[in-house]
């Protein structure tokens, strides 16, 4: 860093232009990527669901609908009455549109399945043409012609379904970005005491953001990306960036106060804090690589999206904000209500951190066991955590789409997806009849099927669908999809598809994925945090306050989201937790929850290094840190909060997960516990095999720099 730090310094103007131009031309892949991204991608290939839909979609064509339009007769008139207008309107849709000719009420042989019991509501199914992100994209076109005036027309189906999430998610985007962006700024003046300050990492923080969607574009025109990057990419983009800015410029300021020319407080800012950013940045990275692990297109999409972020946010912060840093000097403080607003607070806020780990030094045994107690009975309701998958409830009650999908379940279960079975026997010859016979007596008589049907035999392979008394995906659905797969007939091979085994398949895959991702994060984090801090338990440890902090907050998420507390009053709909938000979760409150502690330890050994003990290089870490860590926790909950004003539950579940987790971590974890637990494992904390460790004679505190502790 220190070659680099000499390069800002002597082209300051130079460097933050071929930034800004970098980061804006990155932006210029981000158009259109509105169209381009995918409300799909939660079905994971290669498992028993996808093979047998792709079976029964060659032999048969799709079973799966992608809208379903629900009739009903306005008072006075009937279902025949209507039949003409609504038969003129299905018959304006482009037939490039559809795999096959739209059946309805007044056109199907099995009419008698497609009109409610009272006869004042029918359906009419569509099938569209392409594969799965085709579809949803035709799916406005579809509606267009389908809505008939003068007749309550409701549109479900897995298409209406996914495209009321994408726009709603896109709305979200733009509401979460209008509310956050102004209360953060208003918050970033607040701590660094002056408008100019404050005002650099908000511009470096939306460069990221315009650059990492940039970065989404490209991957878009080669690979399905899902519509979630982007709410990902603000979200990580614009808060990591204000965290980074923090550090950074509260280091230059740090730097200044002790008498440094500005191009010593440059080059000592991105000999520490850069290079801290830059080592921290790669953590998150690491984090987020774990989600490649995955075969669904959605969490390798916000996978790839993070990284964007993170990586567009880091580069910017040691390159655009120190070389804006060398061209304002002290000018930074400009536009401030006093002139030393940054020190007065500065000192304030070191006076209130100084006395609480003075406090928490004096008592660390009984400090960790009573912060460690209010985690773990915070993380009981984990016992009973379910995960399910993104369905109708994800929409707001009342909404047009989540009521028909729930009409469409108790009215014309027919009209579902339902389950599809492929039915061989064990040597692969054809069942014969009373073997079918048998299968469909059973099935019927699983908990939950309506009906169940034998469509036809091909290939050896006997068909039958069965109709489910729940909506597609719900969770009483993927119950009766898993009764059915239980089933065991003597001699007979089951296999079942539909968009409800596809759930459990999905969900399924996540749960035995996790594991890995889970090891990737953990070795990269302990080799990494190894060797950057010399030191085997310092980085045992951090992992272990992830985990403690990520136990905390999922225990009260489920308390919420599954166990249904509160969620009245926080309008959500209870039910298992989304897999894929969950995955999500993971991924960015381990990479945060390492990241403070990066900028925590760097500090606590950078003072240790200098000739500190452990009990000093801990006061003077936390003391240094506590006001940039506490600052950046409140600024990133002002950002990730704005996401809990959305309608959606799983948006909603994103944005106080991430609240509660950053509260966790910022205060109980990181500025009691972790302090604590240095305290107490006083010598063991710098201890590494092989090495025996002298300490230095006692320099200035200041005088070695994290770039020695992260270089050696």
């Amino acid at each position: 860093m220190v070659a680099w730090a000499r390069v800002v310094v002597a082209w300051p103007k130079t460097v933050l232009a071929v930034a800004v131009l970098f980061a804006l031309a990155c932006g210029l892949f981000a158009a259109g990527l509105q169209q381009r991204v995918s409300a799909a991608g939660f079905t994971a290939p290669g498992m028993e669901s996808s093979a047998v839909d792709s079976w029964v979609k060659a032999q048969l064509g799709p079973q799966n609908p992608d809208v379903v339009a629900v009739y009903t007769a306005p008072d006075g008139q009937t279902l025949a009455d209507i039949g003409p207008k609504v038969e003129q309107a299905i018959g304006t849709i482009d037939p490039a549109l559809l795999n096959r000719p739209v059946e309805s009420y007044w056109n199907s042989p099995r009419s008698q399945f497609l009109h409610s019991k009272d006869g004042r509501q029918a359906v009419a199914i569509v099938f569209a043409a392409g594969d799965d992100n085709h579809r949803i994209a035709v799916y406005p076109e579809l509606a267009e012609s389908l809505r008939v005036p003068g007749v309550e027309t409701k549109l479900t189906g897995y298409s209406a379904l996914a495209d009321a999430i994408s726009n709603q998610s896109r709305h979200d985007l733009v509401v979460a970005e209008s509310i956050s962006i102004p209360l953060t700024a208003i918050v970033l003046v607040l701590v660094f005491g002056g408008v100019v300050a404050a005002a650099l990492p908000v511009a470096v923080g939306s460069l990221a953001v315009v650059g990492a969607l940039g970065a989404v574009g490209v991957l878009s025109r080669f690979t399905e990306v899902s519509v979630f990057a982007m709410n990902v990419v603000s979200l990580l983009g614009l808060g990591l960036a204000i965290d980074y800015g923090l550090f950074i410029v509260g280091r230059f300021r740090e730097e200044l106060g002790e008498g440094r020319s500005v191009e010593e407080a440059v080059t000592r800012t991105l000999g520490t804090a850069g290079r801290t950013v830059l080592f921290s940045a790669l953590l998150l990275v690491c984090a987020f690589a774990g989600t490649f692990v995955f075969p669904l297109a959605v969490l390798r999409s916000l996978g790839f999206g993070a990284i964007a972020a993170v990586a567009l946010a880091a580069l910017l912060s040691v390159s655009a904000l120190p070389a804006a840093l060398t061209l304002l000097g002290p000018r930074i403080s400009k536009w401030s209500w006093r002139a030393d607003a940054f020190e007065h607070s500065e000192a304030r806020a070191q006076r209130f951190w100084g006395q609480v780990v003075t406090a928490v030094m004096r008592r660390p045994g009984m400090v960790a066991i009573a912060v460690g107690a209010i985690l773990l009975v915070l993380a009981t309701p984990l016992a009973g955590i379910r995960l399910g998958d993104i369905d109708q409830t994800a929409l707001p009650k009342g909404n047009e789409t989540r009521v028909a999908v729930e009409e469409l379940a108790a009215n014309f279960p027919a009209a579902n997806s339902g389950a599809t079975i492929l039915l061989r026997e064990s040597d692969g010859s054809a069942p014969p009849t009373a073997a079918i016979g048998t299968a469909l007596r059973e099935i019927g008589g699983v908990p939950g099927v309506l009906q169940a049907l034998s469509l036809e035999t091909r290939d050896n392979t006997a068909i039958i669908h069965a109709s489910l008394a729940a909506p597609d995906r719900s969770p009483k659905a993927q119950e009766i999809v898993q009764g059915i797969r239980a089933l065991r007939i003597n001699g007979l091979d089951l296999r079942v598809g539909g968009e409800s085994a596809a759930t459990v398949d999905s969900v399924h895959s996540v749960l035995t994925r996790m594991p890995l991702m889970i090891v990737v994060m953990v070795a990269v984090t302990l080799l990494m945090l190894a060797l950057a801090f010399r030191s085997i338990v310092l980085p045992v440890k951090a992992v272990l306050m992830a985990f403690l902090s990520l136990t905390a907050t999922f225990g009260i998420l489920t308390w919420i989201f599954d166990r249904g507390h509160l969620a009245g009053v926080l309008g959500v709909s209870v039910g298992p937790l989304s897999a894929g938000m969950v995955v999500l979760i993971i991924a960015v409150v381990f990479g945060l929850s390492t990241d403070y502690e990066v900028f925590l330890l760097s500090r606590m050994v950078e003072a240790h290094n200098a000739g500190a003990d452990t009990e000093e290089a801990v006061h003077t870490g936390t003391v240094r840190t506590a006001r940039i860590i506490t600052a950046a926790a409140t600024l990133l909950v002002l950002i990730t909060g704005a996401f809990t004003l959305s309608p959606l539950t799983p948006m909603r579940f994103l944005g106080l997960g991430m609240v509660i987790a950053l509260i966790i971590d910022a205060t109980l974890v990181r500025m009691l516990l972790v302090p604590a637990l240095v305290k107490l494992m006083g010598p063991a904390n710098w201890w590494t095999p092989g090495r025996r460790r002298t300490t230095p004679s006692r320099p200035p505190i200041a005088a070695e720099t994290t770039a020695d502790v992260l270089t050696g």
